[in-house]
């Protein structure tokens, strides 16, 4: 218990340096403001296809929201991710690089690792909030129509998942240099290197290959999540991913110590 307030100490910092920051405003403002014109675009599609099936078979279709609506839905907040969490992570540590305060930081009783699992929290609890302000598209179907509840919450927690692996490195990205553009930058080409993964298997010559660049690429689990699956291997795969990343950064911090 005595180590975790240390890393409770420092979340609760970073989280109040953040919601008192315009940056976090401006990127969760314009996060909600695109998934809602996908939501309102992707709900208009499908009352249309309603509408449509109405005419010819002369009674209401039983439309499935979650086919519709949701696994759209949330494929397109995965690929807003790869822009909205550069901008959450890249000055985590990239600002304390600058102004020389991670350096005090690690001369204090507080180790790399309280340092790493602190900030860590701190931005997956901002992400996690976000995708809780996402909320109210289910709870407005819901009145709709029937939401299968399991499957979207499973969804849910795919995208907390590939979260957890984006934010990890990110956090990674920002400790490598001291200037936070270059951290957003470096992060993002990280992330899009496991897009590519997926979109290698997809033209794999090989069933071999495709099956280990399967394994390897986030899209390719995430998209059990959103059928509904509880991958165990997916989830052991993210949190895998997630943390050798964090155990990467470790080692960066730990290095520039003894510069």
């Amino acid at each position: 218990m005595n180590a975790l307030r240390p890393i409770l100490a420092l979340a609760g910092k970073e989280i109040r340096v953040a919601t008192v920051s315009p940056v976090l405003y401006v990127v969760g403002g314009v996060f909600l403001a695109i998934i809602g014109l996908f939501f309102e675009r992707i709900v208009a599609f499908a009352s249309l296809q309603s509408m449509q099936m109405l005419r010819l078979q002369g009674a209401l279709p039983q439309l499935d929201l979650t086919t519709l609506v949701f696994q759209p839905m949330f494929r397109n907040i995965h690929v807003i991710l790869l822009l909205v969490i550069p901008l959450l992570t890249m000055r985590l540590l990239s600002e304390e690089r600058k102004y020389k305060t991670a350096e005090l930081l690690m001369t204090s009783p507080v180790t790399v690792t309280q340092l790493i699992a602190g900030k860590f929290a701190a931005v997956f609890a901002l992400y996690a909030g976000l995708l809780v302000l996402t909320l109210y598209m289910p709870v407005l179907l819901d009145v709709w129509g029937a939401v299968d509840w399991p499957t979207v919450l499973a969804g849910y927690l795919g995208l907390l998942l590939v979260g957890a692996v984006y934010l990890a490195l990110g956090l990674l990205a920002s400790s490598l240099t001291e200037n936070q553009i270059s951290a957003g930058v470096v992060a993002l080409g990280m992330i899009l290197g496991l897009w590519v993964i997926g979109w290698a298997a997809l033209t794999a010559d090989s069933e071999e290959l495709r099956s280990l660049l399967e394994y390897l690429s986030v899209t390719h689990h995430f998209e059990n999540f959103l059928k509904g699956l509880l991958s165990v291997t997916g989830a052991a795969y993210a949190l895998s991913l997630a943390s050798f990343s964090l155990f990467l950064t470790h080692r960066v911090l730990d290095s520039s110590r003894w510069r």
